[in-house]
């Protein structure tokens, strides 16, 4: 049988609220507007007799030991709850910052998960995949099916897919790992303890919406870890302040607990020349003009 191949799509929060903490498990409760970018990471799966990862690609050093990886954490996952589960070697070309705030390793166990759906004739919405995503990671249920969707809970509430406009985008990561943990730590909310931002709430979002009706709807909207980020790492500002000072940036904010930022332009033109200019002056930063659908 020949190799199956998939993306690994980079995921991004255009919203992020935090209502709470939740009194029985003391799991931040979310709700947050997820898209997918054109940009990720890509993994390939060889049919064979066990399960065996291979990574490489520019951040393949920082992804961390084979062993604990997310693609394996999932597929063991799932061949726990599938009896003579299909395997194989996958290889897995990195090019998503790590810790980033993106979903890269969450979207990497998605597409094990697919891949191995795909060799074994499972249907995406099987019982056992949704619940080995679950049991991988907060991120990867959102990841299995990656559309344009609600996602609330602590990820594990998924809405259904919303037929959103492409959005041109910039995204930036200063090269700084930030730790979700700290993230939420600064933000200081006690279990059981209500979010006094949510007091605001999300707005909904009509599946009819133009680009431009898009950018306007989630402007009021926030990322709730924003804030907290920044004193974990002040570079997130430079960040978006580097966004916000090119034409045509309608608005910036950062994607999950960070260091990683989007900025929303109006054409993929103006998004494209701000790369460049953004890229040329922070050699340093990974800088990526990519479409959020």
């Amino acid at each position: 049988m020949l190799p199956l191949t998939t993306r690994a799509p980079a995921k991004i929060n255009l919203t992020l609220h935090v209502l709470g903490r939740r009194p029985e498990d003391g799991y931040h409760a979310l709700e947050s507007l997820v898209v997918f970018a054109g940009v990720g990471d890509t993994l390939t799966l060889e049919p064979g007799p066990g399960l065996a990862l291979a990574v490489s690609g520019p951040t393949a050093g920082p992804a961390g030991p084979t062993a604990d990886n997310l693609v394996l954490r999932a597929a063991n996952r799932l061949a726990a709850l599938v009896p003579n589960l299909a395997v194989g070697r996958f290889a897995l070309v990195k090019r998503l910052p790590v810790a980033a705030g993106i979903g890269g390793g969450s979207s990497d166990a998605a597409a094990a998960l697919r891949l191995l759906a795909r060799l074994n004739d499972l249907p995406l919405d099987h019982p056992a995949l949704a619940d080995a995503a679950r049991a991988t990671g907060s991120d990867v249920p959102v990841c299995l099916d990656p559309r344009a969707r609600m996602m609330r809970g602590a990820g594990e509430a998924i809405g259904p897919a919303l037929a959103l406009p492409s959005l041109p985008a910039v995204l930036i990561n200063p090269g700084v790992p930030v730790e979700t943990a700290p993230v939420f730590r600064a933000l200081g909310l006690k279990v059981g303890e209500a979010n006094p931002a949510a007091r605001v709430p999300h707005l909904e979002i009509p599946a009819d919406l133009g680009a431009s009706d898009l950018v306007e709807r989630i402007g009021p909207a926030r990322n709730d870890l924003e804030a907290p980020a920044l004193t974990v790492a002040p570079v997130i500002g430079d960040t978006l302040g580097a966004l916000r000072d090119q034409p045509g940036c309608r608005l910036a904010r950062m994607s999950g607990s960070g260091a990683t930022v989007f900025g929303l332009f109006s054409h993929r033109t103006r998004a494209a020349q701000a790369a460049r200019a953004i890229a040329a002056r922070h050699p340093g930063w990974w800088v990526r003009a990519t479409m959020l659908r």
